[in-house]
Parts: C-alpha cells; structure tokens; sequence
C-alpha cells in the first residue's frame, strides 16, 4: 500500500512504538494525527515534524477518511474508537500499519527489508543496524522499538535501499512481515498469556513468519538454546549461523575493560574486520555480531563502520546512564525478563570494581509474567548486591491472587532483598537512605521504574 497522501489518526500516539510509525509515515508524505492522554518526549517529537496531536481523546477528531490505528491499551469505551466503528473503519494494529510500509520495501527488487526479532535484543539490533547505516551514509529508512540516542529518533524516512525494524513477537504479530533478511537473536518462553503451550507455540510462531518468504536469509544465533531447538524442528530454512562457538560468523580474540569491549570478526573462519564497543556484556558482543552478519549479507562492507560500533552507545533504556550523584552512578535498563535481567546485571557485575555495590531496583511487569516465569525470576539476581523490588506494574492487567511483590521476595530466601511498597517517588524516599558511596544503581523493568533515577537526583539536589 502507499501510504503518501493518506491520512491516519493515531490513537495513543506517545508511545514508542506508536511514535515511530507516525515519524515515518509524516516523512512518506502522510497527513499524521494523533491523540494522547498527556505528552511525552515523542510527542514533543513528532510536533516538531509537522504532526497534529491532541491531548485528550475526542470522537470529533475522527472522520470517515482515516485510517485509524490505535495502541492495544486502548479499550473499546474509547470515544475515537466507537466514532471510527459508527463510520465503519476499521481500527488497525500498529503491526498493521508496519506492515503497510514494510511491503513497500519487501516488495521491490531494489530494496532490503531486514527485520530483528527475538525474545531479547531486538531493540538494540535493530537500533544498531539502523545506526550504523545513517552514520555511514547508506540513508536507512526504519522503525525501532526506543530512541537511538546519537541521533535522537526511533523511526525515519529515508532511502528505499535499506529497510531496518524491529518486530514484535508478543502476540503473535510477527507473522504478517515478509522480511528479505531476518535476524533471530534467541527464543525463549515468555509472553505465556499468548503463548500459552510455551515454546512449541513460540516456535510455530516463528515458522509461520518465515514461510512468508521460504527463501530469505535467516541469522540466526546458533549459541542460543531455543534457537537450536527451532532449527532442528525445522530446518528447510536458509539459515546462516552466528555465534562464539561453531558458527559461519564468529568473534575470536575478545578482551574486556570495564564497560568497553573488542574482538575480531570472522566469516567461515576469514578474517572481516576488528570491533570496539563502548557498551558492556557478551550480549552485546552477539548484538553487534548479529548486526555485522545481516549488514555483511546485505552487501554492507562491515569494516568501514568500525568507528560507529565504537560510538554507539546504546539504544535509550538500555543500560542507559540516568546520572550520577555523591559518588553514585544510576543506571537504566529496560529488562524485565528472568533472561535479560540475569544478562545485565552479570554484565554490570563484570565490569565495575570490587569495591562497587551493584544495587538492582526491579519492578516486575505483568502479573501474567512474574507467574508464569515465576521460578525463573527466583535465580536472576544472583548478581546483585542488594536487590529491591517495587510493587508489580500492571500494564492494565487485573491482579492475580497471591502473585505479587512481597510473597517473591519473602521466597527468595536470601538477606540482601527488601521489598518497598507504594508508588515508584515512595521507593524512591525508601532507597535513597540506603545508598552509600560508590554504589551502581540499576532499575530493572519495562514500567514506571525508570523514574526511579529522576527522583533519587532530584531528592539528593535538594539535601
């Protein structure tokens, strides 16, 4: 579908992942609006390009020629939602309308349509892969999941040779892309109010999405548990392996200091090109190896981007400095799957000193989510000094008798877990006291957490 000239209405506009669809589509030509309930950095974004946005739903933004898109937190009492359904439009999900943009490029002989994928790392992939191309001067167009910092957006308009995004498996979704190469970080469980047989489910997934198009190039990392499972379930597919272990792209001659890292690159065991990173962890030595094979099999000659891996800094609430005050830094990461969490803080552990206290601030997302990986959460802190874990942020699910914060802590068993009750400002009054010199804050989860930083500055200015 084109989309230049046509008009859509965003409902719930300020999020994300909402927010780059409407970036894009404004940059293609589109007539943009939207509504939220407040504003937000991508709304202050998105007015700065031209976008008409309301604060406030209101059923007399709506008319009978617009396409409607609207969050999934939008429930059917909205009043755009019932104006667009007594004009008879049908409301589309954002992976609709990623769709509409993505065929444009699946579609042509002349371009690339790369799509990142997996239970972790999808963001900053693909938020890598899009960097490196725009500061190479390739005109990427794409649409990713947070803001890539250096260049302050998480979508754009561009070139029609390369078309980088990141694509949501949470519910299902994932299966109306046709991708040309597609990048599969890992596949483990999650998402288990969706996926409710756990992997298997997951895995069929996956195969209905590839089947779109049998003959694209798969990345695949092949280190990876899940990853292997769904190769031997089903291996027709071209897959093209990378990994530290026995992989078509590898990494050899790793060294590590501090947060920074570099390795060397190979190829069926040739030499391609040596990388320095400036963000920590293996993780994010597989992120950029994931992105070195895509970008390689793309025709992207990967060693003339090596200084823009080293001046990636990562992708916005990933590992993100929130600021520093007395001698103690404050970190935020988005992570709030037993996997990832474990990642980070292992990474964090590795890389500060011994005389650093990583202090881990998690507020656990979903009631679905801390149930159904509940034992697997139990073990994802082993490397944090001390552990605080906030009240369960909701994201609009109802509560689930006995699953909440306070029953996980007290069966952790373990000294150094306090739980803190209330909102995210009173857990913020709770930690500030216990915090001493050279201590590593890090807030774990994909809700309100974040703000934890805000207020710990804002609170120690004021002392």
């Amino acid at each position: 579908m084109d989309t230049k000239n046509k008009k859509f209405h965003f409902i719930a506009i300020g999020g994300v992942g909402m927010s780059a669809l409407a970036k894009f589509l404004s940059e293609n030509g589109a007539i943009v609006s939207g509504s939220d309930i407040s504003e937000s950095k991508y709304t202050s974004l998105l007015r700065k390009i031209g976008v008409k946005i309301n604060i406030g739903h209101n059923a007399d933004l709506i008319s009978d020629d617009m396409i409607i898109v609207a969050s999934s937190a939008i429930k059917d009492n909205n009043p755009e939602i019932i104006r667009a359904k007594e004009l008879g439009l049908k409301v589309n999900h954002r992976s609709d309308v990623l769709k509409m943009i993505s065929d444009e490029f699946a579609n042509s002989s002349n371009s690339l349509f790369i799509g990142f994928s997996g239970t972790h790392g999808k963001t900053t992939t693909s938020g890598l892969a899009s960097y490196l191309l725009e500061k190479a001067g390739y005109l990427p167009s794409y649409v990713v999941g947070g803001i890539i910092p250096e260049i302050n957006t998480n979508g754009k308009c561009a070139g029609k040779n390369y078309f980088c995004a990141e694509l949501d498996e949470s519910d299902g979704t994932i299966t109306k892309y046709s991708t040309d190469i597609a990048v599969i970080n890992n596949m483990e469980e999650d998402h288990l109010d969706y996926y409710v047989n756990g992997f298997s489910d997951i895995a069929k997934t996956f195969n209905k999405y590839l089947s779109n198009k049998p003959n694209q190039k798969v990345i695949i990392n092949s280190d990876d548990t899940g990853n292997k499972n769904f190769m031997k379930l089903y291996p027709s597919y071209n897959f093209i392996t990378f990994g530290f272990d026995d992989a078509q792209y590898s990494v050899k001659n790793v060294k590590t200091e501090g947060l920074s890292s570099s390795f060397d690159i190979f190829k069926n065991n040739e030499f391609l090109t040596d990388i320095k990173l400036t963000i920590p962890g293996r993780h994010n030595i597989y992120n950029a190896l994931a992105v070195s094979a895509a970008l390689t099999e793309a025709g992207v000659n990967i060693s003339e981007l090596k200084e823009y891996f080293t001046s990636f800094s990562g992708m916005g609430r990933r590992f993100q400095k929130a600021g520093e005050f007395n001698g103690i830094k404050i970190y935020d990461d988005y992570a709030h799957h037993p996997g990832e969490i474990k990642t980070t803080l292992r990474a964090l552990k590795e890389a500060v000193n011994d005389n650093n206290r990583v202090v881990a601030v998690f507020q656990p997302h979903r009631y679905s989510r801390l149930k159904g990986l509940w034992n697997e959460f139990k073990t994802s802190f082993d490397y944090a000094d001390l552990l605080i874990v906030t009240d369960v942020y909701s994201a609009g699910e109802d509560a689930i008798e006995n699953i909440n914060s306070q029953n996980f802590v007290s069966q952790l068993n373990r000294n150094n877990a306090v739980y803190v009750s209330g909102s995210i400002k009173q857990a913020s009054d709770f930690i500030l006291p216990l915090l001493k010199k050279d201590d590593i804050i890090i807030t774990l989860g994909a809700g309100s957490v974040t703000d934890i930083g805000k207020y710990l500055l804002q609170s120690a200015s004021e002392k």
